[in-house]
């Protein structure tokens, strides 16, 4: 089923004009789309059309991973150094990092069948959007006030369980809303958004390092304020009227599951993505400690900004080109392999050349590296999904992709750091993230 992407222009001209999301040709077309589709089909239009979302996309991604460039990299290893002590400070934030990791893995694929059985008049997206960002600011809250190892595990899980209910319910956004033929360019954006977040979190976290919970209040604000104006901005379709079909317990806890036999396409692009999220969080969740431990900086709050600028600079030049690039070529996967191999080999830099000069060109030439992928992955990812009436369960299935590692790496990367060194970090970073660009081929539904 292909449906126009034209934008609704008389629901915009004319204020006393029936929404989209209101006509019974709309609800319809939608619930014809959610009963039939798969990931490879274009979606109903958008009500405000895509060009708006397109946007907006950039500062909706942008409130959530300002957060997670910002609390997991700077803010955390030194509220757990601060209060618990120096020498622990590895296990200490292994602990942490693994469990609210874990609780953040269960939590988006339960956050993504619950919105794709949502039926309001805002949509099956908006309220969790809004809930989630609300409650993860609450939780950043008590996160700043959290003064031992068990109140910092509770608070930080909580931040993650609620945040994922926001980022969940986002990222089904594209497959329900946004034309094939688009998907790239919006990915591209969206990938600005993550990655400019993430490392704009880092830049303005450090600005936070001797005042944490300062920072907590600020990032806590800046998301629900952003997701509630995207939310506003772009309104979506009414699901009221869309058939809502009979809770099965069989069909929740596979909520956790797509089966690679049915779905291999699926199966092997969440492989390539679990293998390069591994590889690059191994290293990178350890930043802090590694400037300090392993390249003996003694003031990294001044170097982590000019970190973060580098590898802004090189996601933004492989973003802005990588997502039009492949839309126009009309491929994913060569440009997923190669992001790979590109991140996973800038990690022979710092291994073998432990100074900061190789840490910061490695940040480059990874950020080049993670920044196609960020542009192209989430395109590949959306025309692989198995069924419209569950975009945001199989989004959340795949994101555990990007959860499971932040999950394994802190503990997995602890226990290196305690048997190896910090060295031994990078030759296991290079060989799975190398991995995870030849999962890709065996792809068949997308080129």
């Amino acid at each position: 089923m292909t449906m126009s992407s034209a934008p609704q222009p008389a629901a915009e001209s004319r204020p006393d004009a029936p929404q989209p999301s209101d006509t019974p040709e709309s609800l319809e077309a939608t619930a014809a789309f959610v009963e039939d589709a798969a990931g490879n089909e274009d979606p109903p239009a958008p009500i405000k059309g895509v060009g708006r979302l397109l946007g907006w996309i950039i500062p909706a991604n942008l409130g959530i991973f300002l957060i997670w460039g910002a609390v997991p990299g700077i803010l955390l290893p030194r509220q757990v150094e601060l209060a618990f002590g120096e020498a622990d400070k590895v296990a200490n934030l292994a602990i942490v990092a693994t469990i609210g990791a874990f609780c953040a893995m269960i939590a988006q694929p339960i956050a993504g069948q619950i919105s794709d059985r949502t039926r309001s008049r805002f949509g099956r997206r908006a309220p969790w959007m809004f809930l989630g960002a609300l409650a993860g600011g609450l939780s950043l809250v008590g996160l700043a006030f959290a003064d031992s190892l068990i109140g910092v595990v509770i608070a930080w899980t909580l931040v993650q369980i609620t945040y994922n209910f926001a980022q969940g319910p986002l990222s089904a956004v594209m497959p329900d809303r946004v034309p094939l033929k688009r998907r790239g360019t919006f990915a591209a954006l969206s990938g600005i958004g993550l990655m400019v977040g993430a490392l704009g979190g880092q830049i303005v976290g450090s600005l936070f390092f001797d005042s944490i919970t300062a920072g907590y209040f600020t990032f806590a604000a800046i998301a629900i304020v952003v997701l509630t104006l995207f939310i506003v901005f772009n309104p979506d379709y009414s699901s009221k009227e869309l058939p809502v079909e009979p809770f099965k317990l069989g069909d929740f806890l596979r909520t956790f599951w797509v089966n690679p036999i049915k779905h291999p396409d699926f199966f092997w692009a969440f492989t390539g993505r679990l293998l390069l999220y591994t590889g690059y969080f191994a290293v990178t969740g350890y930043q802090l400690y590694l400037l300090t431990d392993y390249f003996g900086v003694e003031r990294p709050q001044d170097v982590i900004p000019v970190l973060g600028l580098i590898s802004l600079a090189g996601i933004l030049i492989a973003t802005i080109v990588s997502g039009p690039l492949s839309d126009k070529l009309g491929r994913r996967k060569i440009f997923v392999f190669a992001s790979s191999v590109v991140t996973g080999l800038a990690f022979l830099l710092p291994w073998v050349w432990p100074d900061v000069t190789a840490w910061m060109i490695m940040t480059f030439i990874s950020g080049l590296g993670f920044g196609m992928f960020q542009a192209v992955d989430t395109a590949l990812m959306s025309e692989v999904l198995p069924s419209a009436k569950s975009f945001a369960k199989d989004l959340g299935v795949v994101n555990i992709a990007a959860t499971l590692p932040q999950t394994l790496a802190p503990g997995v990367a602890g226990a290196i750091v305690l048997a190896f060194g910090f060295a031994g970090l990078f030759p296991v970073a290079i060989v799975l993230s190398v991995l995870g660009a030849f999962a890709v081929w065996p792809i068949k539904a997308v080129r």
